[in-house]
């Protein structure tokens, strides 16, 4: 006779990895950082009509010390890049990066010596969300694509090796 026969339905057992990325997953505190039009949509998410409240994602914090994910939406200019560099230094361990928008992944239409041409050249970018403004649901496809990402590394040690190698390798 085995445990689950004897226990029944009044026990769930499940490895520490899988529980420890299930309350990553679904714990997710964003640093709201909106530059232009896609923060219009990205505060539409947080409405009624697309309820970003379902992923446990709708404390968007204006610390970056108490959240853990950064939303960059919109155009990123080198005169801004020092600031939201030091917010991403800034966030709390594990911390994962979603672009958002064809300006935030790759300077969209803006070809100028002005604008950073894709927030990845600076920042480890976890999730692409595309568009010129990507509607909330494509935000939210992206935030699922993220929930997907955390629960595939256990403990987060494959994206934790490859930027303690890029650290190393700067120094």
């Amino acid at each position: 006779m085995g445990i689950e026969e004897h226990l029944g339905y009044n026990i769930l057992t499940t490895s520490l990895e899988k529980l420890v990325d299930w309350g990553r997953k679904s714990s997710l505190w964003p640093a709201t950082f909106g530059l232009a039009c896609c923060a219009i949509e990205m505060i539409c998410t947080a409405a009624n009509r697309w309820d970003i409240a379902r992923f446990g994602m709708e404390a968007f914090r204006a610390s970056p010390r108490q959240a853990d994910v950064i939303i960059i939406a919109g155009t990123v200019t080198k005169k801004m890049m020092p600031a939201i560099e030091r917010i991403y230094e800034q966030m709390t361990e594990p911390k994962w990066v979603i672009a958002m928008g064809a300006c935030a992944c790759s300077g969209g239409i803006f070809d100028s010596y002005a604008v950073v041409q894709g927030i990845d050249t600076y920042l480890p970018v976890d999730v692409y969300v595309p568009g010129c403004p990507p509607r909330p649901e494509g935000l939210l496809y992206g935030i699922l694509k993220l929930h997907e990402k955390i629960l595939q590394d256990p403990f987060l040690t494959k994206k934790y090796r490859e930027r303690l190698a890029l650290r190393q390798e700067a120094v």
